[in-house]
């Protein structure tokens, strides 16, 4: 069995290599966040709203970090539209998790924290591929088509010119 690494894939590959490595340690380090945070006001709050916040806080900070590092923007065109994806990313996140929090005392009534927690990072890492796919088509500024080598002619659909005889 071959392993995978940057340097054996062609460049769009390598690209989309390269990507899905920044969004997984941005994602790391975005769930290690979550689940502080979560578990803070968790102490003060019902799971719904320490989810939610937790939630908010991270998934603004996450969108602005895969913005930068992941799809390499670094200027502001285009930011509302790529936090608006971010922000829908979110509303993804937050109903999973809802519906798992709901489902939980259904599944496990004893259930204690770390089993809440255990289930919303399950819960995150589903919703981690919609967030993936909807920064990526956001964010990107290429067209999805493959580029189109500079010294291929563009085929058009001119007549061609009538002559005098």
């Amino acid at each position: 069995m071959t392993s995978i690494s940057a340097a054996n894939l062609s460049q769009p590959n390598r690209e989309l290599f390269r990507q899905l490595v920044s969004f997984g340690a941005i994602g790391a380090a975005s769930t290690l966040a979550y689940v502080a945070l979560y578990a803070l006001i968790r102490e003060v709050a019902s799971s719904a709203p320490a989810n939610a916040v937790a939630l908010l806080i991270t998934a603004v900070a996450n969108t602005a970090a895969n913005r930068r590092l992941t799809f390499e923007v670094r200027d502001s065109r285009g930011l509302a539209r790529d936090h608006a994806a971010g922000l829908l990313a979110l509303a993804v996140a937050l109903a999973i998790t809802s519906v798992s929090l709901a489902a939980l005392p259904i599944v496990a009534p004893r259930h204690g924290r770390l089993t809440e927690i255990a289930v919303l990072v399950a819960a995150n890492a589903a919703a981690t591929l919609v967030r993936f796919l909807l920064l990526r088509l956001a964010i990107r500024r290429e067209p999805l088509r493959a580029a189109r080598p500079a010294t291929q002619p563009i085929a058009t659909l001119s007549q061609p010119k009538r002559t005098r005889g």
